[in-house]
């Protein structure tokens, strides 16, 4: 979804050469792999947006792939891109990095201060070491070999691309899709995890994908004014959140369904809020456009379109 929507932005500028893989061309897990590519085909700039990624289920059931993988890819990625002579790259985390009850809304300083949140924290724990990667190059190979990666870390992300898998998907996809199938079949009502009561902001990718971009073409200098060599990162957010419960209520709307909803309160909530502080963004120029309420219309267009296509709905 992320890399994508990286794409078009990338696309719309136009004057560049675009090299891409997706994961049965090749896998960022396999050091030999990744070490070829980038023997092969010499990039300048690296956007790295690939992850194991899904929601509060998948995380639950898989922490041990979800923090290998991650650790795996981040890893031979960043190497194998400063083995080969890449001087910018840019490693895509998660909000998820900072403690499960870090002050609201979270800043980038908040990092490593506190407990994490149980149920994403093997994945949070990778996010937070390709940080460190990315920072640990640089303070050995900045001056040295000119490396200059960065890192940025997006709020929950929706939009086209998504996964919608009805077990490992993140939560608007997972609503969605729960949604459309409630109405196609009539049912009265939806039951929905957790109470209802956390707030989280939501991000439509391509306003990710431009903030991407435009951390990326900042200005080495401008990047360093408005950050520190071992606190290097920037939080991407649109500054606003809501309850679980008014999510689903909005995405009901989209879907157009028009049956109950329920809470099942033995079901995790995870972390009570999470807001990112976006104001080092902000004060660089970028602020997000789409609202949530047309990005939801947006998302439930390209579902539609993604299950046609394969023939699953």
């Amino acid at each position: 979804m992320v890399g994508s929507a990286i794409v078009r932005a990338l696309e719309s500028q136009g004057q560049m050469k675009l090299i891409t893989r997706n994961h049965v061309e090749l896998d960022l897990t396999n050091q030999a792999q990744v070490m070829d590519f980038f023997q092969t085909e010499k990039p300048d700039q690296v956007y790295l947006a690939a992850a194991k990624v899904g929601g509060i289920y998948a995380n639950n059931n898989y922490p041990a792939e979800f923090i290998y993988q991650n650790l795996m890819i981040e890893a031979n990625v960043i190497h194998a891109a400063f083995s080969n002579g890449v001087k910018k790259l840019l490693f895509l985390g998660s909000s998820c990095i900072y403690p499960r009850l870090a002050e609201q809304p979270m800043q980038e300083g908040a990092l490593l201060t506190g407990l994490l949140e149980p149920t994403n924290e093997p994945y949070a724990i990778a996010k937070i070491a390709g940080i460190k990667l990315c920072e640990s190059y640089n303070r050995q190979y900045g001056q040295s070999h000119g490396v200059d990666y960065r890192s940025v870390m997006p709020t929950n992300l929706y939009g086209p691309g998504d996964n919608y898998h009805p077990e490992n998907s993140h939560v608007i996809p997972a609503l969605i899709r729960r949604f459309h199938e409630a109405k196609m079949s009539c049912a009265p009502s939806v039951t929905i995890w957790g109470s209802g009561e956390p707030r989280r902001e939501f991000l439509y990718v391509d306003d990710m994908a431009a903030a991407s971009v435009h951390v990326m073409q900042l200005l080495k200098d401008t990047y360093a004014q408005h950050t520190q060599s071992m606190l290097s990162h920037i939080n991407v957010g649109c500054g606003d959140d809501l309850s679980i419960a008014a999510l689903t209520e909005l995405v009901s709307k989209a879907v157009g369904y028009e049956g109950r909803i329920q809470f099942d309160t033995s079901k995790p909530d995870g972390a009570p809020r999470k807001l990112m502080d976006s104001a080092r963004l902000n004060a660089l120029g970028w602020q997000a456009k789409v609202p949530l309420a047309k990005g939801l219309a947006q998302a439930y267009q390209d579902f539609l379109t993604s299950f046609q296509t394969t023939n699953n709905l």
